[in-house]
């Protein structure tokens, strides 16, 4: 039997406050909070971008050599907003040639609610185009969470946590568990996106949405589903076939962990997954790859002891990578594995970077035929680790 993880793992929503907290001051605070997480990615001729929240602006940042110096910052969106910078809520960034697509989540007054926001450049980061609103519901509630990706057919796809649903039931005094997945696309490159369309329902509120291009284009999302009798495991779907169930965990949980799960899609079209449980019994980070109907049995990893969360996965090529964060009171590290036979073997952990103040969650980049590990912290900054050499 594992060894139960330690409480600290688990964060828990604002609506869980007790009664007498102010939660609309809460609210402010976390608006106002600075943020340490940040987007980056690698362009096609391995200039390194990074996006980041900065006093009520989203910012693109380039740099040529692998970021130790950076060129000046290109603000995204012109009017100040309010942003959600927490790590679940971070923001978005894909390039494709000279192409920059950008999501984020902008907060609105009432505690706990937002927008899904989406800008684009087409001149290699120069300039970006005014942000619009991606959600068709302008009602003050929760739209929240996004995921972007950016198909070879050049399909721009949103997808993110919606409460639309439970509002409308609430009205008509029926119930409803948890919020929605809902989806938005654009075929004409981010000009313009199709209504937003529901993908699935009864989803868990505020863990962050896994989301990638399958094989032809189409967007595959992975989230923490609330399936019957209030168990919240994880579930995945095309965004053209009905969702199915991806873990078997048995999480039986009355509320939301703040804690989702990643996906990356390899070559040969294999869903490679990573995600967090705190299941009695059997709790903490596992890792399986799912092709077609068959289910690998679920890998854990990680040190229980030191808290191990929020971890990401990227397949490339017949590699795949995981990385993570452990905390053992004093210091929080960043820990990885390898695998070069698709997700059969893998290495040992591997410690790459270690801050003892507040940080982003791990990011996985792949540019310069490598894959790097990304991490910004408030001590440190952002750096940038080549995981081709072990540690």
């Amino acid at each position: 039997m594992r060894r139960p993880v330690l409480a600290a793992v688990f964060f828990w929503l604002l609506s869980a406050l007790p009664a007498w907290a102010d939660r609309e001051a809460m609210w402010k605070e976390i608006l106002a909070k600075p943020s340490t997480a940040v987007a980056a990615a690698f362009d096609e001729k391995g200039r390194l971008w990074v996006v980041n929240y900065e006093k009520r602006h989203l910012y693109a940042r380039h740099s040529d050599d692998l970021g130790k110096t950076m060129s000046p910052p290109v603000r995204i969106n012109t009017a100040p907003e309010d942003m959600l910078g927490d790590s679940e809520n971070r923001p978005k960034l894909i390039v494709r040639d000279e192409s920059l697509f950008v999501s984020y989540t902008a907060g609105l007054t009432r505690p706990m609610t937002g927008d899904i926001r989406f800008s684009r450049s087409s001149d290699g980061g120069k300039t970006f185009s005014e942000p619009i609103t991606v959600n068709d519901n302008r009602e003050i509630i929760s739209h929240r969470f996004d995921a972007l990706t950016v198909g070879a057919d050049g399909r721009v796809a949103l997808a993110w946590l919606d409460k639309r649903d439970i509002e409308a039931a609430q009205r008509n005094g029926t119930q409803y568990k948890g919020a929605a997945v809902y989806v938005a696309e654009s075929v004409d490159g981010g000009l313009s996106f199709a209504p937003n369309r529901k993908l699935a329902d009864h989803t868990c509120e505020c863990c962050r949405v896994g989301l990638a291009a399958d094989r032809d284009g189409m967007p595959v999302a992975f989230w923490r589903h609330i399936f019957d009798g209030g168990i919240r495991d994880f579930a995945l779907a095309r965004f053209d076939e009905p969702a199915r169930r991806a873990t078997e965990d048995g999480w039986k949980i009355d509320g939301c962990p703040h804690h989702g799960g990643d996906l990356s899609i390899d070559s040969r079209g294999a869903r490679h997954l990573a995600w967090f449980t705190g299941a009695p019994g059997n709790p903490g980070l596992f890792y399986r790859r799912i092709v077609g109907e068959q289910m690998t049995v679920a890998m854990p990893f990680g040190d229980l002891d030191a808290q191990p969360g929020h971890p990401t996965v990227l397949a490339q090529e017949g590699n795949v990578f995981l990385a993570w964060r452990e905390f053992d009171g004093r210091q929080m590290t960043i820990k990885t594995m390898t695998s070069r036979d698709r997700g059969d073997t893998w290495s040992r952990a591997a410690k790459r970077a270690v801050t003892a103040g507040a940080a982003d969650y791990p990011l996985l980049l792949a540019g310069r035929g490598k894959v790097w590990l990304a991490w910004n912290t408030a001590s440190e900054g952002f750096r940038l680790f080549d995981l081709e050499t072990e540690e």
